[in-house]
């Protein structure tokens, strides 16, 4: 199974005094603008998914959306969970995976340093072995999902993901 494992974009800064509370911050028009490049790249360099999964806050939310229409993958089929919320087990988020025998490529979208987590307990690892920038994008390949056992295949920059967009 492949896991590719999105960060959110660019959002509103909490400094921001128009700044809503954190589960209704949203992308920025550069995180959008931004985050649809990433898009498009990670679209030209892999198959449709089979399953986006994302976190109920509004800016990962967005972000599976992007994804959603460079694959034209239903947005209405975007599967939330309070699994990717920062904080969660990672081990029960590869125990819900598991579940689902069918798909060979998802897609999760969420939040730092949750998203570190899962890559580090999929790789059998206690420490952060990744270090995800807003719309970084990275690729695991699990040989098994739960308990998982997998490899980091790819890790890109969203700055490095745009250039090869272009």
């Amino acid at each position: 199974m492949q896991i590719y494992v999105v960060r959110h974009g660019i959002a509103i800064d909490r400094e921001d005094p128009k700044c809503p509370p954190d589960p209704e911050r949203y992308l920025t028009e550069e995180g959008v603008e931004k985050t649809q490049r990433v898009a498009s790249a990670v679209a030209g360099l892999c198959d449709s998914p089979d399953l986006l999964i994302s976190s109920p806050y509004v800016r990962a939310t967005q972000t599976a959306e992007i994804f959603a229409d460079e694959f034209d993958y239903p947005e209405e089929k975007i599967r939330r969970t309070d699994l990717l919320l920062p904080g969660a087990d990672p081990s029960l988020l590869f125990r819900e995976l598991a579940k689902d025998k069918l798909s060979s490529a998802i897609f999760l979208f969420g939040h730092a340093p949750q998203l570190d987590d899962v890559i580090a307990t999929a790789l059998g690892s206690k420490h952060h072995v990744t270090s995800l920038k807003k719309a970084g994008v990275a690729l695991i390949e699990l040989k098994r999902v739960s308990p998982p056992s997998a490899q980091l295949v790819w890790l890109a920059t969203p700055k490095i993901l745009r250039r090869a967009g272009k």
